[in-house]
């Protein structure tokens, strides 16, 4: 990652860096995840608020495991769980999508969307409405 708080999350907090090795294996395997996407901080300065306001929340909602996704992958990933803003927190239950939220919001509202996104059941993944088809040499997003 090229942002010493973004960097700060994995090399100090400890959260995966996630990519095409290990996202799907970490999103499986996880009860609860958060994924954070934070597409170019230089073009989306927004990303290094969310990069303090996560350890935040984590620590109010012990329960979500964090993740950074890779740039890499985080196209393939936008078109996945199809949100429309950098950045986004992506929740997850056991790899099924529960919801996003993007950009920067206030304290509150992340508290009361978080909770609302915890008592939501897993649905498939949203996609952008375009059939996928893999291709082994494109970056997928674990898919």
């Amino acid at each position: 990652m090229n942002s010493p708080l973004i960097n700060r999350l994995i090399d100090e907090l400890g959260y995966p860096l996630l990519d095409d090795d290990n996202f799907e294996t970490f999103i499986q395997q996880t009860p609860l995840s958060v994924l954070f996407l934070t597409e170019d901080p230089k073009r989306f300065p927004e990303s290094l608020d969310v990069a303090v306001i996560l350890p935040e929340l984590i620590k109010q909602f012990p329960q979500l495991t964090p993740a950074v996704v890779s740039e890499d992958i985080q196209t393939a990933c936008r078109g996945r769980y199809n949100f429309m803003a950098w950045p986004a927190l992506v929740f997850l239950k056991h790899g099924q999508y529960l919801d996003a939220i993007t950009k920067v919001q206030n304290w509150d509202d992340y508290v009361h969307e978080i909770n609302r996104i915890l008592t939501l059941e897993p649905r498939p993944d949203p996609g952008i409405g375009i059939p996928v088809v893999f291709n082994p040499v494109s970056k997928s997003c674990g898919q």
